[in-house]
């Protein structure tokens, strides 16, 4: 199978990602065989393939926002055993199911989680296999590429909503405006809410104001009234002292990326009495993605999306790295 690998991580713009062929994957126990479609291009994939993220294996195949089709099911599926059912494939790949984490309904912080495009290959291919219980079943009426940008940017956007305690008709604050705001902020105008959006460049204030933000300012800039809650986008820690600053009492600010610049220095009155807090977001849960899957097809969420070729992948991680790209990229591989 044709596939774009990382080999030695490097800055983008050298173009580390390299086109390679691959064996075909074959499924295993309870696994499936997914025929990629399209592959969304995430923040996540340039910490990889510029290696922000310590590489785990000598190569891999980044790409974990992934729509496609059953091939083929390995011994002992039950769940997708028709083939040409569409399917999705997220980041988290595999937990252990056994430890305290797991029981505990938190298997986003199990220890042995394992995750696409950084322990497996991912969807910068033209398939990959996965454990049918980790896939997700695509809810008709999402295309291909608009599923895609879904199953991670969509689900950790969600997850952040979740972590910052966000109700409706609350008001929110969004610090950088990518792939995954972009998605946020029609869940939060779904449920009424008031939506300050705090992004540097025209591309992402243009889409803000586009899908209802009701405020958009500069990245570092105080929003016009105080936030009951925010989200931190952008991996940049020196967001995470004027984010909190602007909370109200008792507001949580949530930051929802994987990776993330050092934090300046807190001032404890300034930036967390009156019970404001600081919350990380891990990953996700199976049963958030279910629940997003569930709400975006009723909304419906509607995301804007770049469509480009899988030999496209170093160009469209440049693109992400230097905020040419207003939503997201997605890669067409079938």
């Amino acid at each position: 199978m044709k596939a774009m690998a990382v080999y030695t991580p490097a800055p983008i713009e050298t173009d580390p990602l390299r086109a390679i062929e691959l064996p075909d994957p074959e499924p295993g126990p309870h696994e499936i065989l997914v025929r990629i479609k399209t592959c969304g291009v995430c923040r996540t994939d340039l910490h990889v393939a510029e290696g922000d993220l310590p590489p785990r294996h000598p190569r891999i195949v980044p790409g974990h926002e992934i729509v496609g089709a059953v091939e083929r099911c390995g011994p002992g599926c039950t769940r997708f055993t028709v083939a040409g059912t569409r399917v999705g494939v997220a980041w988290l790949r595999e937990t252990c199911g056994q430890c305290a984490y797991c029981r505990r309904g938190r298997e986003n912080l199990c220890l042995g989680a394992r995750f696409t495009g950084y322990d497996h290959d991912g969807g910068y291919a033209e398939f990959v296999v996965v454990r049918e219980d980790f896939a997700y079943a695509i809810p008709d009426g999402l295309g291909d590429e608009a599923a895609a940008p879904l199953l991670c940017a969509g689900i950790i956007g969600f997850r952040a909503i979740k972590r910052a305690e966000i109700r409706p008709g609350a008001t929110v604050g969004l610090y950088g405006f990518g792939g995954s705001a972009h998605i946020a902020i029609q869940v939060l105008k779904h449920w009424r809410c008031r939506v300050f959006v705090m992004s540097r460049g025209g591309r992402h204030q243009e889409l803000a104001e586009a899908l209802g933000a009701d405020w958009i300012g500069p990245a570092d800039a105080p929003p016009p009234h105080k936030l009951d809650a925010a989200i931190l986008f952008a991996p940049a820690g020196e967001l995470v002292p004027p984010a909190l600053e602007a909370l109200d009492r008792g507001g949580i600010l949530a930051v929802a990326g994987i990776y993330l610049s050092p934090v300046p220095e807190l001032d404890y009155e300034r930036h967390l009495f009156y019970e404001r807090e600081l919350r990380s977001v891990t990953a996700n849960t199976r049963a958030d993605g279910e629940e997003f899957l569930k709400i975006a097809a009723e909304i419906p969420v509607r995301t804007h999306t770049l469509g480009m070729r899988l030999d496209e992948a170093n160009r469209a991680l440049n693109m992400l790295k230097h905020d040419e790209l207003k939503g997201a990229a997605v890669l067409h591989v079938g």
